[in-house]
């Protein structure tokens, strides 16, 4: 653990400071690899297209990428596993109406595109600094 001062461990010390950074949100959306069609998956390489071309453009000023792996169970109750990726996305929570817009394109042009069911979203208030 990263100590602070006299042994302050860092946890304490961020605690100490609950006023760094600014009020944040963050959008974590899910994206299944898995196509509904049943013509195999989105390969590594459309992804990362569909990143460039799609989600970039929209957030040039940043995000963060995770490869994942999920599952869900469909409409029939099988359990679908899959390859999937998580999309990570900050953004001044003044912004939060304008940024939803822009984040409900991303999802549906990928559902369309993709032959996918959904893609999962997620949103949370943080605080955040750069």
């Amino acid at each position: 653990m990263a100590l602070l001062g006299a042994g302050i461990p860092a946890l304490v010390g961020a605690a100490l400071h609950p006023d760094v950074g600014e009020p944040y949100a963050e959008t974590r959306l899910y994206f299944g690899t898995q196509r509904a069609d049943g013509r195999g998956t989105v390969e590594e390489r459309e992804f990362m297209r569909f990143l460039d071309r799609e989600i970039t453009p929209a957030f040039p000023e940043g995000l963060t990428l995770h490869d994942g792996y999920g599952q869900w169970r469909g409409q029939d109750g099988k359990i679908v596993r899959e390859t999937s990726y998580e999309v990570v996305l900050l953004y001044p929570e003044k912004e939060a109406g304008e940024r939803s817009t822009r984040i409900e394109r991303i999802r549906q042009a990928y559902e369309d595109r993709y032959q996918q069911d959904s893609v999962g979203r997620s949103d949370d208030k943080v605080s955040a600094g750069f």
